[in-house]
């Protein structure tokens, strides 16, 4: 039985999607974004109930501090990048994108969001969280529990193995991280990708289920929360939530079309200390400032 996500409130019960291994989770493609139905008539009724404030109550706990996003700007992002991982390097994106069929690991201009190099993963992978470590590029897959390692070119250098599924990935300068849908993170040698430390992520003293793509920004993990408007800041000692980012509005409702575009992508440049956001099928990428409220 799953555990509760970020609250008790009811909007987070019907969101919280089954365990790993359900039938129910990430449908693959070509059911892709028409799926899902249950979880969608789930969310709706919850939203006509007024499911979206009470979960800003709930989530607004007065130990952990709640952020919200200021747009800096705004820049094109693929409508139909399945966007599943992101990562900024040496001024350009890195972008995993999922969907079996679709995925794909490309370099993208930052301003102009044009693809610049791309290279397709065979149509039997999903897609899912991508990090660069010392000059490599890795990227996991969903249920196939197999990686891939390329160089900054996107030239397939090697595969690995995990077990497990396989969501978001970022690093902390020594160890891979690696989320796989539930409360937990591994660390990883980035060598032999064997997991050296396992962490369970907690709101509270609750488990936060369903971490998905992940950022390491400043000394904590960044994670958003599928298939929520948060993003939960995470204490890689601890691994306790220390704040909560609500991207409610960033996407303009109008640009949203359907119940799998939701928040997912986070990409850190350190250099400049910039954040950047968006998500599955979103049109545009985000640059923000977090406001603490």
């Amino acid at each position: 039985m799953a555990r509760g996500a970020l609250s008790g409130d009811p909007l987070a019960h019907a969101l919280r999607p089954p365990r790993p291994g359900g039938a129910a989770l990430r449908p693959s493609h070509p059911a892709g974004p028409l799926t899902r139905v249950a979880l969608a008539a789930a969310l709706l009724a919850a939203l006509a109930a007024g499911g979206r404030a009470s979960t800003s109550v709930a989530l607004a706990q007065p130990d952990v501090p709640t952020y919200g996003v200021e747009i800096v700007g705004n820049r094109p992002h693929d409508p139909d990048a399945f966007t599943q991982g992101l990562v900024f390097h040496d001024g350009a994106l890195y972008e995993s994108t999922g969907l079996h069929g679709r995925s794909s690991v490309r370099r993208v201009d930052l301003e102009t969001g044009r693809v610049l190099s791309r290279r397709s993963v065979p149509r039997q992978y999903f897609a899912e969280g991508l990090t660069i470590f010392q000059g490599r590029v890795v990227q996991l897959t969903w249920q196939s529990q197999k990686g891939f390692v390329y160089d900054l070119g996107l030239r397939l250098t090697r595969e690995f193995a995990y077990t497990g599924e396989g969501w978001g990935l970022t690093h902390d300068g020594t160890s891979l991280i690696m989320s796989d849908g539930t409360s937990r993170l591994r660390f990883l040698d980035p060598a032999t990708f064997a997991v050296r430390r396992v962490l369970d992520v907690t709101d509270a003293g609750r488990p936060v289920e369903s971490l998905n793509e992940l950022e390491f920004v400043r000394g904590e993990v960044y994670a958003n929360v599928w298939p929520t408007d948060w993003i939960v800041r995470i204490d890689p000692v601890s691994g306790r939530v220390v704040g909560r980012v609500d991207l409610t509005g960033l996407l303009a409702p109008h640009e949203r079309h359907g119940t799998e575009d939701v928040a997912n992508g986070i990409a850190y440049d350190a250099s400049a200390d910039r954040l950047f956001l968006t998500g599955k099928l979103w049109p545009r990428l985000y640059e923000v400032r977090l406001r603490r409220r």
